[in-house]
């Protein structure tokens, strides 16, 4: 989630009143080591996901030397954990420029609007291609991703491989200035129909297919051979079907799907997710923000759930791809009239009231199979998707589906599958999804605390019909379960969730099933939202002389277990892991003790490599006087493992559970991303030798300014979005030095 200017209160919407399964790697492993090396988030070693370097922007990075020639062997358990981490920390820095630690090389490996078929040109700034052409070009502001390895023989997803598989990353929104011919004399009033086109389609998912050489560990897009039929797009066109029970309801009826059984798009495509059996899960983030509705006032119960709550009133602009009315590139009206979600018709089937209810889900996108179309999974919920991430596959044992809502004041949800999992769904595509999403029982958080007792606690509150808070709630009359999800945020205020400063990613922890959330900030936290022990922060920044940094600046990392790592229970005990802050802060500030070496601010994206590796990302605009954006490593421990802490909240103090404090050995920085990006997106190939981040709208001319990294086949001035892959020089294991018998 993109937060260039700290927080943009327009999120703040909430009213209400409340406060991996690998092939067992060893058939011969019980069923506790199973669990305990199962990778977090879904598939056990299977989807590998999910710089102090110096000198002036127009100075190639002295960390650029090329990988090894020959890629050394030391006999390291990919299945362990680290103990501790050894690499250099990187310098905090306000260059324009990415920097890894020493020993570690980086390339840009594609960025915006490079071409995903070698018959196509390049992309030439001087002469931008085509909006068409961009449904087969990367997309814009590169964001959530996860590799999947792909097996040379039977051309299906392949836990193992590392050499060969596809990158399936989001665009979550443009940056137009930079993306048009005309540049920064872009006007959205004059916008025509080749931008809409070309903003449209610069939106959605990549999948891309990659080779990495097994001796140097180089990474290339592969563009000609067998492997690249799979490089496609998913944009805001695409033609995407409905699945479970909002599927063919009169909530997601149009005049483009009048059974209400498919839509065309998905947007604002933020933090990710990736299942059990090989497919991908895209989120829809902030939608609301596309969408035109001028002059269109209706009931004022829903007026109150499409305004208030879903932050679309009667005078929204949307982009203004609705203003193309004669279009000449196509012959399909309704690829612009879509985005105006007025009642101009008869009926809900002959116009596009309903285009806001068919946005702000889970998308399943399975990279492997061209042929059938995405699906929206409705059974999760409606709201601005942030991330999405499965519990640890058990065999025999229910999934678990865990996301934040993105906004001020939101919540934490999950969905628990009717279905218990079985190891034969692997690359079961779309017909898995429907077994295992379609069905199930959605629940959102409530976190208490008990100050004399220091015992910190919270209970999932059923989202259904069943629950007498949400039947009996006077501000919306809720008919029924598609009802329901359809308007998650409001039933979530009816059974009395915790308010939360902006749930972001989430992580699940390989060892133990644990569950890890970023809370990237809240202004006005300690205002209109009294802190409390899982928010528990109000404080002013001394540095700002604008005086308008106040509230949770620097945002924290909760983390909560259920009893017995069961997934359907309704109880869970939790923490918070990490608090942000600059590493001067006052101790009640900086209750997580950070130092040079890791302090960060806005937490924001966030992984566990299938190791128990803990990858964490900044999208910040509060430390940004002091140091860019970016990723750090870390190496958790567990919920309970440290102490209840007063934290600081206005004139007074909070009492709130934290932590164990953690050293620069078991959390440093490992990479600054270049002057006014977000460090977004991270996954690994399987060998754990090469690692995927995304640079999200950077400033200046980067990458061009860093040449020496970039196999980017495009060259110009435009600050272009980009994924960067880094490896070690020496081929080796990244984060791994400690495992390393010459280096432990």
């Amino acid at each position: 989630m993109t937060d260039q200017h700290y927080l943009d209160e327009n999120y703040d919407m909430n009213d209400s009143g409340n406060p991996e399964f690998f092939e067992l790697l060893n058939k011969q492993m019980n069923r506790r080591d199973l669990i305990k090396k199962t990778a977090g988030g879904a598939v056990a070693m299977t989807l590998a996901a999910s710089l102090t370097g110096c000198g002036s922007d127009d100075n190639d990075n002295n960390n650029s030397a090329p990988p090894a020639t020959e890629t050394p062997n030391p006999d390291v358990d990919l299945t362990t954990r680290p103990s501790s981490l050894s690499f250099t920390p990187v310098e905090k820095h306000t260059r324009s420029e990415f920097t890894v630690p020493d020993g570690y090389d980086f390339k840009i490996l594609h960025a915006v609007g490079d071409p995903l078929n070698s018959r196509l040109p390049v992309w030439d700034e001087n002469r931008i291609p085509s909006g068409i052409s961009y449904d087969r070009r990367v997309g814009d502001n590169h964001d959530g991703m996860t590799f999947f390895g792909m097996n040379p023989s039977t051309l299906k997803y392949d836990a193992n491989e590392s050499n060969q598989g596809l990158l399936v990353m989001n665009h979550e929104y443009i940056q137009r200035s930079d993306l048009h011919p005309r540049g920064s004399s872009f006007s959205d009033s004059s916008i025509t129909e080749d931008e809409v086109f070309r903003e449209v389609n610069a939106h959605g998912v990549s999948i891309v297919a990659i080779n990495k050489n097994p001796v140097t560990q180089a990474i290339s897009v592969d563009l000609d051979s067998e492997y690249s039929s799979f490089n496609r797009r998913i944009t805001a066109a695409t033609v995407i079907d409905f699945a479970g029970p909002v599927r063919g309801t009169d909530l997601v009826k149009t005049a483009f799907s009048p059974d209400g059984t498919s839509t065309r798009g998905t947007i604002n495509n933020c933090g990710n997710g990736y299942t059990p059996w090989g497919t991908y899960l895209t989120t829809e983030e902030n939608f609301n923000q596309y969408i035109a509705r001028q002059g269109d006032v209706r009931d004022a119960e829903t007026e109150y759930a499409i305004g208030t709550r879903y932050r679309m009133g009667s005078n929204a602009s949307g982009y203004n791809w609705q203003s193309i009315t004669d279009p000449q590139l196509t012959e399909d009206k309704t690829l612009f009239s879509r985005w105006n979600s007025i009642v101009s018709g008869t009926s809900a089937t002959r116009d596009f009231r309903n285009t806001v209810n068919t946005f702000g889900w889970i998308v399943e996108i399975d990279p492997f199979d061209n042929r059938q179309r995405p699906v929206k999974r409705t059974a999760l919920g409606r709201f601005a998707h942030e991330d999405c991430r499965v519990s640890r596959a058990i065999p025999g044992q229910p999934l678990a589906f865990y996301m934040g809502d993105d906004s001020t004041g939101e919540y934490i949800y999950k969905f628990v599958s009717d279905a218990v999992w079985d190891p034969k769904d692997v690359n079961g595509g779309y017909a898995a999804g429907d077994k295992y999403m379609n069905s199930g029982k959605f629940y959102v958080a409530k976190f208490d605390f008990n100050e004399a007792t220091g015992e910190a606690t919270g209970e999932w509150l059923e989202l259904s019909m069943s629950n007498p808070s949400i039947t009996a709630y006077e501000r919306y009359k809720f008919k029924d379960q598609a009802d329901i999800l359809v308007h998650a945020r409001i039933a979530a205020d009816a059974a009395g969730a915790t308010k939360m400063d902006r749930p972001e990613w989430v992580a699940v922890n390989p060892e133990n099933g644990e569950v890890y959330v970023t809370l990237t900030n809240n202004s006005s936290r300690g205002s209109s939202y009294p802190t409390d022990a899982a928010n528990p922060r109000r404080y002013a920044d001394d540095d700002d002389a604008s005086g308008r940094l106040r509230g949770n600046i620097n945002g924290h990392i909760i983390r909560f277990r259920e009893p017995d790592a069961d997934v359907t229970a309704t109880t869970f005990t939790w923490d918070i892991y990490l608090f942000g802050a600059e590493s001067d802060s006052i101790e009640d500030v900086n209750l997580s003790g950070l130092t040079d070496a890791n302090d960060f601010s806005s937490p924001d994206g966030m992984w566990f490599d299938p190791r128990g590796v803990l990858w964490i990302q900044t999208d910040d605009g509060a430390y940004t006087d002091t140091t860019n954006c970016m990723m750090l490593a870390s190496l958790p421990g567990a919920v309970g493992d440290g102490s209840v802490q007063n934290a600081k909240s206005g004139d007074g103090t909070q009492k709130t559970p934290t932590g164990a404090i953690l050293d620069d050995s078991k959390l440093r920085r490992f990479l600054v991303g270049p002057k006014g990006c977000e460090i977004t997106g991270v996954t690994m190939t399987p060998d754990y030798k090469a690692i995927f981040v995304n640079v999200q709208h950077p400033g200046g001319t980067w990458p061009a300014n860093q040449p020496g990294h970039l196999i980017s086949t495009g060259r110009g001035s435009r600050p272009r979005s980009a994924t960067v892959v880094i490896t070690r020089k020496d081929g080796g294991v990244i984060a791994g030095e400690t495992l390393e018998p010459s280096k432990a």
